[in-house]
């Protein structure tokens, strides 16, 4: 290992501030929304079903954008994909500015603010691929760091500009500056390394989705995150409802569990790296969040409910990063399929993560306990995924055979 990051080059962590910038404000205009939820419902004349559907929109993108985007940046290389995405979500970000009240032009708006972060989370584990190989992981915590921060400041300090206005145009503003600097700044590949041969898109698509590896990759981590979405998202309404905690204890109760997450980002990638081996820390940590998820709802209020907030944020997010790491290490895939894998993994992915809260919430309705049973027994059920995959780590059997994908840019399905 030491050898590996000696060969990495410095440049690296530039890409890592290009991308996560991006992260960062993609998660942070996004949940704009739900800091001004009350005004943006006033002034749009909607209810919380409608705050809802337009909060959701960027996602939806990435359920429309994440093929496409994958196949087009192994083709013509992640920087050019992610520039179309990012010139449409800047628009969208001032078009979202200026036409405050006009509800269909603001759900467009929003779709459009989700084009920059699709095509980016798309690419994602290729970027990381080309810059980290096996320390990918490490990288990858780093991103979902930089979403899990974006929420809670997004929460905390949207509302100290003083008007919706002023606060969507400062972060238009900072959207653009960070479009600029992937421009300027961002290179598809480290200084020295040959690009791929270059294939038709559908070649790049077509092995990726022949990949039962990615398939299994893409539905753990739908269903993860789907049930930590859900979870989080039902949270402050169960407590206040169910267990008669004010709206503001209820709200402060389910932020600490983004300081779990965050926590995860760093603690999983560094686990693993130390390791050598994904799978069973995968299995571990899966089997205990779930655990932790379905006791929570049980644990007296007090500093114990505060306290296992954060251990279940912290480790039902352990799985993410690694997940999505091990991606361009499938055989069969590598760096050169990674974008396609990427798309095909972020479609599924975040479709299920759209859907299936809708699908829990319509069965268990107001039944709270009905509520949080259901989400553990999803997340653990993400377990059978990873099972069936292979163990990508570097201390693992098919690193020692030389059959991984990172490092690989002619491997094939």
């Amino acid at each position: 290992m030491s050898e590996e990051k000696e060969k990495l080059p410095g440049y690296r962590w530039v890409v890592l501030l290009a991308v996560c910038l991006i992260c960062f404000m993609a998660n942070f205009m996004q949940y704009q929304i739900s800091a001004w939820g009350v005004e943006v419902m006033d002034v749009n004349g909607i209810d919380v079903a409608g705050l809802t559907s337009m909060m959701l929109l960027p996602m939806l993108a990435g359920v429309v954008l994440s093929i496409p985007a994958g196949g087009l940046a192994d083709r013509y290389g992640v920087k050019n994909v992610v520039i179309a995405g990012l010139i449409v979500a800047v628009i969208g970000g001032y078009v979202r500015t200026f036409m405050i009240g006009n509800y269909p032009v603001q759900m467009v708006a929003m779709f459009m603010l989700g084009f920059g972060i699709s095509c980016l989370n798309a690419n994602m584990t290729k970027i990381f691929g080309a810059w980290f190989k096996h320390q990918t992981s490490l990288a990858v915590g780093f991103y979902y760091a930089a979403s899990c921060l974006a929420i809670v400041l997004a929460q905390a300090f949207s509302t100290l500009l003083g008007t919706m206005y002023m606060s969507f145009l400062v972060a238009a503003i900072a959207l653009t500056v960070v479009a600029l600097f992937w421009i300027f700044f961002m290179r598809n590949t480290p200084e020295g390394e040959a690009a791929p041969e270059e294939e038709p898109v559908t070649k790049y698509l077509a092995v990726a989705m022949k990949n039962k590896n990615v398939w299994l990759i893409a539905l753990a981590y739908g269903l993860t995150l789907a049930t930590t979405t859900q979870f989080c998202a039902i949270l402050p309404t169960a407590l206040e409802l169910g267990l008669g905690v004010e709206t503001a204890t209820a709200g402060s109760m389910a932020s600490v569990i983004t300081v779990g997450s965050f926590l995860a980002c760093f603690a999983a990638p560094a686990f693993v790296i130390w390791r050598g081996k994904n799978k069973g820390f995968l299995l571990i940590s899966t089997f205990l969040g779930a655990a932790v998820m379905a006791i929570n709802w049980f644990v007296p209020l007090g500093p114990g409910m505060w306290a296992v907030l954060v251990l279940n944020g912290f480790l039902s997010a352990l799985s993410g990063p690694v997940l999505e790491a091990m991606i361009p290490a499938l055989p069969g895939i590598g760096t050169k399929y990674a974008g396609s894998a990427g798309g095909l993994n972020t479609t599924i992915g975040v479709g299920i993560a759209y859907f299936l809260p809708i699908g829990i919430a319509a069965v268990c309705g107001e039944n709270w306990v009905m509520q949080f049973i259901v989400c553990a027994v999803l997340f653990l059920a993400s377990a059978i995924c990873i099972v069936l995959l292979p163990e990508t780590g570097p201390k693992g059997k098919l690193a020692q055979e030389g059959k991984l994908g990172l490092g690989s840019e002619s491997t094939q399905a």
